[in-house]
Formats: structure tokens, C-alpha cells, sequence
């Protein structure tokens, strides 16, 4: 019994540590002004209730530290509910790629592995 408490705590707390680093929040309105000038923006569409968003936002976090320069950002609906109906959200996490004027290109929902992340960047020329 001690050995199947101890395996449940070790996992509890890999599984805390792992989603520790977290995107950081973006303002949509602001998010809003810069879409289609001249950069791709990936938008990440969640909250952090959620335990899919949490696990998203912390696959983004690592991009965001290897490629500072990517436009990714995310959107917390749980804060700006406002947001979510402007972005048409249905189900979280959602997301949402802008080509470079401004034009939705790709839009998902759920969780993307790090090598579905890594070749959306690849194809939409982040």
C-alpha cells in the first residue's frame, strides 16, 4: 500500500511540476490590433482551470523560451468571456492561426503534440 501511495505522489508531483510553466496572458484586445500586420499569430484560446489548456499552455511556454520571436499568445476565456464569442469558441483549448495580413488559416481544437506544434510553426512560416 505505502509503495502505491508512494508512485501516486511521485506522479502527482511530476505531473504539477511539468505543468508549472505556463504561457503568459495576453490582452485579446491588444492581440486584436496587431493580427495582420505583417507577422503570423498563433492564438491559444483556454483558461487555467483547464487541465488540457494547462497542459498546452505549457508545450507553448517551451516554445516561447526556444523562439522568443513566434507571435504566440494566449487568450484566457475564463477572464474574457467577450473574446470567446468574437473568436466563435466552442470548445477550449482552441487553436487559432492568422497568416501575415490578418486571414484565419488553421484553427484546431484540443491538445496539439510538441510535433504538430513544431510543424504548424514549419508551415505557417512563423
Amino acid at each position: 500500500m505505502k509503495f502505491i501511495v508512494a508512485v501516486f505522489l511521485l506522479f502527482f508531483t511530476s505531473m504539477t511540476f511539468a505543468e508549472e510553466h505556463m504561457i503568459k496572458e495576453s490582452p485579446y484586445k491588444q492581440v486584436q490590433q496587431s493580427i495582420g500586420k505583417g507577422k503570423p499569430y498563433f492564438l491559444e484560446v483556454g483558461s487555467n482551470s483547464c487541465r488540457s489548456c494547462k497542459i498546452m499552455g505549457s508545450r507553448l511556454h517551451k516554445i516561447t523560451q526556444e523562439h522568443p520571436e513566434y507571435n504566440i499568445h494566449f487568450i484566457n476565456v475564463q477572464k474574457e468571456r467577450d473574446a470567446a464569442s468574437i473568436l466563435k469558441i466552442m470548445m477550449i483549448p482552441t487553436q487559432i492561426i492568422y497568416d501575415k495580413e490578418g486571414k484565419e488559416v488553421y484553427r484546431h481544437i484540443g491538445l496539439l503534440s510538441e510535433d504538430e506544434l513544431a510543424q504548424l510553426f514549419i508551415t505557417y512560416q512563423f
